[in-house]
């Protein structure tokens, strides 16, 4: 889904898709453009040494408008969040540790 997400309004070369996920493989956000694309959802374009994707909306149907929303709610969130942390004032609260037994 990450990767809809990433590539829905603009185009991105697959090394910049997997710099957005730092957590995720190469190999797999490779493996998961290749479904994307065998499935039609995405389109990609070879320039030099670079492979570019993007989504093809269309595939989607009545759905891209549902995603976009849930992309852009779960955004607004996040800033919302982020803002709130960053206004906090006073010391942040320590994680719960376990008791022992």
């Amino acid at each position: 889904m990450e990767i809809l997400r990433l590539v829905w309004d603009e185009e991105k070369a697959a090394g910049v898709i997997h710099q957005a996920m730092p957590d995720v493989t190469f190999g797999a956000v490779s493996l998961q453009l290749k479904q994307l694309l065998d499935a039609g959802l995405v389109e990609s374009r070879l320039d030099g040494r670079n492979r570019y994707y993007r989504a093809r909306k269309t595939a989607f149907g009545p759905m891209a408008k549902m995603l976009e929303s849930m992309w852009v709610d779960a955004l607004w969130k996040l800033k919302v969040v982020a803002e709130m942390e960053q206004s906090r004032r006073g010391p942040k609260p320590q994680p719960k540790r376990k008791k022992k037994s």
